[in-house]
């Protein structure tokens, strides 16, 4: 009777999760995994022709990861931009590593940040930009252009630990530079 295999893809993924959550994606490396997983490297390399592929999979399961986050926010304003700011500022917060996977180190994943923070299917970005009211396309882009690059600096000066304002002062700020977005 055949062996059953106790290593599956969803472990090595699963695995690959916790590491990369605890220690940052430096430390992806199949000797890390194996550890991590509790096996010798060759599951790894009988599963995954490659280290490439298992972070292909590992960046598609923190897009997801991201997505429900942001699903699950329990954001409380009216202001265009303020919930998905918060959100992925929240995010930065709690989740440091996979913020840097995604939206700091994110070189070849094909992906542009845009298409990240937009949660593909589920229009984050164009449902706040919706929200907009009297203004052209081009200028609900050109709003959310800046709003982006403010919410984007304050997530990476959490990230670096240079931003201790509360949530509610944050909230406050994302507000108040829409409204002067929007305004000027």
């Amino acid at each position: 009777m055949p062996r059953k295999e106790t290593i599956t893809r969803e472990k090595l993924l699963s695995s690959a999760f916790e590491l990369v959550r605890e220690k940052g994606a430096g430390e992806l490396s199949a000797r890390h995994l194996a550890t991590q997983a509790g096996c010798s490297t060759q599951p790894i390399f009988r599963i995954y022709r490659n280290m490439d592929e298992l972070e292909k999979d590992l960046f598609d399961r923190l897009v997801s990861f991201f997505n429900e986050f942001y699903k699950n926010y329990d954001g409380k304003s009216d202001v265009p931009f303020v919930n998905l700011g918060m959100s992925y500022i929240s995010f930065a917060r709690q989740y440091k590593n996979f913020f840097m996977v995604l939206f700091v180190d994110n070189s070849d994943s094909g992906k542009s940040m845009y298409d990240l923070v937009n949660g593909g299917k589920d229009n984050f970005v164009i449902n706040e930009i919706r929200k907009i009211e009297g203004v052209t396309p081009d200028a609900a882009g050109e709003i959310f252009s800046k709003m982006w690059i403010f919410i984007h600096g304050i997530a990476c000066m959490v990230i670096r630990n240079d931003f201790d304002l509360s949530d509610e002062e944050t909230a406050e700020m994302l507000s108040d530079m829409f409204r002067r977005i929007h305004d000027s």
